[in-house]
């Protein structure tokens, strides 16, 4: 089978994609470290080819204040690691100084609770950086969009199948895996939020490629046979969403066919029944199905995801909305310069620590957390890397604001952004959606 130089470097890619999918998302620092790794090897490789070297030249020069200012912000993360005198350390991080003064530490320590862990995250960020450099030498065309669309529908299915199999027997230890939730469909993921909100993306994924699709191709059989196909990864997946029983997930799920059936039928031209039709289906699939699992009178609260408590240990439990509140709380403490990327399951140990049975290793809210580890100086230079995009009135379309809506209400309400799968999925998504010629003027 003869395939073509750009589809070798896009298979290339995507088998990249797939196995950080199939090692839970690349969540440990051991995987932080395999991931830069694999990302530096590919983008190295890629640099081979002239057209695009090209390519990575003329974006990065069409957006140097950008990149200027993520360089800036990776630094920054180095800062918070680096060994400080504590005289110095006081000017920095005026909480973490009185700590060791209490314990009379006379050593020089970082700004950051865990240096070990922002060292991994300071990989970890320069690894989706790579990542998004990639994207842009070798996905430069509406059907390489469109091959990026069916993959992540294609890998979907994979997960959903896989995943739904483990549920229906027990999931039982497989492998390398050994899942510690017996009664939620999550695959190779060892959290079923985090689950749940891959499988979002890549049903986000299928709906954009059934759309376009639709609309550009109205004969042809490949792709008459690949429509039928995304349509049947489409249930698989969302199959796999309900059977998680992850409330947000749910709830996501929920809010994208709503949000994707109404500009369907109302901000639309030219109207597409097919996939109205589909739509309808789905919800009327996800209802009837819920309602089997859960029953009639308890089918809305999956959408309930505030309620929902964690044990921790044999008599304490913790909600939610508590931990969130910790993390809000702690941003006070640690305004400017944070506790450090990673840091905050050890501030949260130190906190309880007359708890010994406590423990919590994120916010369950990853803009406070975010917010919290970097501190306000440096989420700003994060966020600056990014303004230039929502200065930009083009950026505003359907597909943005739909992929916005889905990004904050998992940044107030969820951990799922701080996994390396799911960040470099969302952003490449985003680079994928918003005005093309944004990244070439």
């Amino acid at each position: 089978m003869y395939f073509s130089q750009n589809k070798k470097y896009q298979y290339l890619y995507f088998f990249l994609l797939a196995i950080i999918s199939f090692i839970n998302g690349g969540n440990s620092n051991i995987l932080i470290q395999i991931n830069f790794i694999l990302w530096s090897v590919l983008f190295l490789y890629c640099l081979n080819n002239k057209n695009y070297y090209t390519h990575l030249k003329f974006f990065l020069s069409n957006n140097k204040k950008s990149t200027y200012l993520f360089l800036i912000f990776l630094l920054y993360i180095v800062l918070q690691a680096i060994q400080f005198p504590l005289i110095l350390l006081k000017f920095f991080s005026i909480e973490k100084y009185l700590y060791l003064n209490l314990l009379n530490y006379k050593y020089s320590t970082a700004i950051s609770f865990s240096p070990s862990n922002t060292f991994f995250q300071f990989l970890n960020f320069l690894s989706i950086f790579i990542s998004l450099l990639i994207l842009k030498m070798i996905f430069y065309k509406s059907n390489h969009i469109i091959r990026f669309y069916y993959f992540l529908s294609l890998l979907g299915a994979f997960h959903s199948i896989f995943a739904v199999l483990l549920y229906l027997n027990g999931n039982p230890e497989f492998l390398f895996l050994n899942n510690s939730y017996k009664d939620s469909a999550t695959g190779f993921f060892v959290n079923r939020t985090v689950f749940s909100v891959f499988m979002m993306i890549c049903f986000i994924c299928s709906l954009e490629y059934m759309k376009i699709i639709d609309k550009k191709y109205k004969s042809g059989k490949d792709i008459f046979f690949s429509k039928i196909y995304v349509r049947i990864f489409t249930v698989f997946i969302a199959i796999a969403i309900i059977t998680s029983f992850s409330k947000l997930g749910n709830f996501l799920m929920l809010i994208t066919i709503v949000l994707y059936f109404l500009n369907n039928q109302f901000y639309t031209e030219n109207k597409n029944k097919t996939f109205g039709y589909i739509l309808i289906f789905i919800i009327l699939f996800d209802i009837l199905l819920m309602g089997y699992f859960f029953g009639g009178n308890k089918l809305f609260e999956r959408y309930s995801f505030l309620t929902e408590d964690f044990s921790l240990g044999d008599t304490n439990k913790i909600s939610r909305l508590e931990i969130i509140k910790f993390g809000l709380y702690e941003i006070k403490n640690f305004l400017l310069f944070g506790y450090g990327l990673g840091g905050f399951e050890n501030l949260f140990k130190l906190k309880f620590i007359q708890i010994s049975n406590l423990f919590a290793n994120h916010a369950h809210s990853s803009i406070i957390e975010f917010i919290g580890e970097l501190g306000i100086i440096g989420f700003m230079i994060f966020i600056s890397s990014f303004i230039k995009i929502f200065f930009n009135k083009l950026n505003y379309n359907f597909n943005f604001l739909v992929l916005l809506t889905f990004t904050i209400i998992i940044l107030v309400f969820d951990f799922s952004l701080h996994i390396p799968i799911n960040q470099i999925l969302i952003t490449s998504i985003f680079l994928l959606t918003i005005n093309r010629n944004f990244f070439l003027a």
